[in-house]
Order: structure tokens, then sequence, then C-alpha cells
């Protein structure tokens, strides 16, 4: 789900890589894009970013886990 979300935003969609690191009590999730794209993914002020990570803990919640979403350029 986030890597759709996240592919339609960006220019250059191929550049998207999803690592999922799954942990004990929670999974983390890096959204990895291209340089240029970095901005558009964050959005102003953060509120792509912040939308994305409300939408991936919406989900999460159905499943009673934690999840944490970082964007790395």
């Amino acid at each position: 789900m986030i890597e759709y979300l996240v592919k339609e935003l960006v220019d250059e969609p191929d550049q998207v890589v999803i690592n999922e690191l799954p942990g004990e009590e929670s999974t983390t999730y890096e959204v990895r894009v291209a340089p240029g794209d970095l901005g558009k993914v964050i959005g102003k002020q953060g509120r792509i970013a912040n939308a994305l990570r409300t939408v991936a803990k919406a989900v999460a919640m159905k499943d009673k886990k934690k999840v944490y979403v970082e964007i790395i350029a």
C-alpha cells in the first residue's frame, strides 16, 4: 500500500524501493526515492510524509501492530 502511494507521487517510480524491517514490537518501513523526488514525498512542512504515516498506522491498527515509516533519499 505504501509502495503504491509513493510511486504515484514521484516522477521516477522505478527508483522507489521499500524495505521492511520487522522488530519485536513494531515494523519499520524504509522508503527510498530518487534525490529529485524527495521533496515530493515529504511535501510542504512534511504534510505528505505525515499523511503516509497516518495511513500506514491506520492499516496497522487492524492487526494491533505499530508501524513506522522513514523516508530516505
